[in-house]
């Protein structure tokens, strides 16, 4: 049967792009492989209707991130509810795991049902199964129920995504990935986390902040080491310390054993000298050192769709591949952006272009904001500091930043207190707002506005042109110091915002 588009996946690309093109008038087949698992390793295969992000990524995380929250706030090294006079009782904090799991599953199996009903909302032909090409014009189905089907598309959108990477090493299959975590029965008493980017990082605060004895093991010094400005990871890193998980530098795994009480024992190398380093009694060990695309597993090699070194899908500003016909869009792609509103947005633009006949329809890469749900969470979008000095040269770049104890620990004693900080990356001579960093509470929420300003080019002059929110974390970023003068040298000159420069 021929299709005006094929769609590989029922995530959020691959749906957003679906329900758009469905609604433009096209003729559009959309092949969800559903929730499935490899009951012999324990192991997930696919996430599900929505993808990662709705089933085992953005959704449940967040969710989890939550619920730390609100216990860390009452117990914990940097809890500030018996400050502001909140009565917490001795033994206050204890999860009830189960009744937790219970609650976020059922949410999110609801909007696995809002997923279904979208699609068919929008006229979207839904088959359950996996997809493969047969050539560059054809997908063949396995479907769920025994069955099989050949399809033949105009176009075909690879939309598939991920799957949690695991390291070579004897005993891996006793650990749990990212995925698995939401998979947990019962709260870890100690657990071991694997990773240093910003998955092992959120997991890692979320299990310590739910009380359990978490350590977080990761190659190198410091954790998020690409793509995070230092001053960010300076910060974490800090905050980690203080009042995080118990930190293991410059780690590789090595192997993971079971021991007589079914306990887990975790080896790794460690320290310049590379010494062997076991830790025993890990009732879970969870490993989160990236994600692989599924680029292996839709045939692929009966066309002559281009990977990268990654197995990631080559693709261009328009999400076009090198196979006319053939498009691919989120966490399977070259892009370098494994974002959830990325994989959206590119869906319906991708949308747009081919069945609205808007030609210059795309999402723009160059500058998208996002957060990691780290303990503080920490927002970002633009350039870091050291990424603008070598695009612009460093004397064309100038910085505002700064850290202090926000208003939320103010009744902490001073060793208790998680620091925040601000700092926008400026280019010069019209000081543009290249770069917007923060680190601290409520930085998830707050990135979104600035998000915006950044987006459309605002300038220093611009942000200073906003009379502050007081009291806010947020109002530094209008009000660093400095504020309303151009200073070079001895001199000063007022500098003023462009509704007067403009009158």
């Amino acid at each position: 049967m021929m299709y005006d588009a094929i769609v590989i996946g029922g995530g959020s690309g691959g749906s957003a792009f679906s329900k758009r093109a469905a609604g433009y008038g096209a003729k559009v087949a959309l092949i969800e492989r559903g929730a499935q698992w490899d009951t012999a390793k324990g192991k997930r295969l696919s996430a599900g209707p929505g993808g990662t992000c709705v089933n085992v990524g953005c959704v449940p995380k967040k969710l989890m991130f939550m619920a730390a929250a609100h216990r860390e706030m009452m117990v914990g090294p940097a809890a500030t509810a018996q400050g502001y006079g909140v009565n917490v009782p001795t033994g206050a904090g204890s999860i009830d795991w189960k009744a937790l799991k219970e609650r976020r599953d059922k949410y999110v199996a609801k909007l696995n049902t809002g997923y279904t009903a979208g699609w068919k909302k929008e006229g979207v032909e839904v088959i359950e199964g996996i997809g493969t090409f047969v050539d560059s014009e054809t997908v063949a189905v396995q479907c769920n129920d025994g069955s099989s089907r050949t399809l033949k598309g105009k176009h075909i959108l690879i939309a598939c995504g991920g799957l949690p990477s695991e390291p070579d090493i004897p005993g891996v299959e006793h650990a749990i990935n990212s995925d698995g975590f939401f998979e947990l029965e019962e709260q870890p008493k100690k657990v071991a986390v694997v990773g240093a980017g910003y998955i092992a990082v959120e997991m890692a605060g979320i299990l310590h902040a739910m009380g359990s004895e978490t350590h977080l093991f990761f190659r190198g010094d410091t954790v998020l080491r690409r793509g995070f400005d230092p001053f960010l990871v300076e910060t974490l890193m800090e905050a980690m310390e203080h009042h995080g998980p118990i930190l293991h530098r410059n780690s590789t795994p090595a192997s993971i054993t079971k021991q007589e009480n079914k306990l887990l024992t975790y080896t790794a190398t460690e320290g310049p000298m590379g010494e062997q380093k076991a830790i025993s009694d890990f009732d879970c060990i969870l490993l989160a050192i990236g994600r692989k695309p599924v680029t292996d597993q839709i045939g692929l090699k009966n066309t002559s769709v281009a990977l990268n070194k990654s197995g990631h899908i080559v693709v261009d500003k328009f999400e076009n591949t090198n196979v006319p016909g053939i498009y691919a869009i989120g966490d399977i792609t070259s892009t370098g952006y494994e974002l959830t509103p990325v994989a959206i947005a590119a869906g319906r633009r991708l949308a747009d272009r081919l069945f609205l006949g808007e030609d210059r329809a795309r999402i723009a890469y160059e500058t998208i904001a996002t957060v990691v749900f780290s303990h503080p969470p920490i927002g970002c979008i633009g350039l870091t500091e050291p990424q603008a000095k070598a695009e612009f040269g460093e004397e064309n770049v100038r910085v505002k930043q700064s850290r202090f104890n926000s208003m939320l620990y103010a009744f902490n004693d001073d060793d208790k207190k998680v620091k925040t900080g601000l700092k926008l990356v400026l280019k010069l001579p019209e000081e543009k707002v290249v770069g917007l960093h923060c680190i601290g509470p409520y930085s998830d929420e707050m990135m979104q506005g600035f998000a915006v300003a950044v987006r459309m080019g605002a300038t220093r002059a611009d942000f200073e042109a906003s009379v502050a929110i007081h009291p806010t974390i947020a109002e530094e970023f209008v009000t660093f110091g400095g504020w309303g003068q151009d200073k070079s040298g001895e001199k000063v000159k007022a500098q003023l915002p462009p509704y007067i420069l403009s009158g």
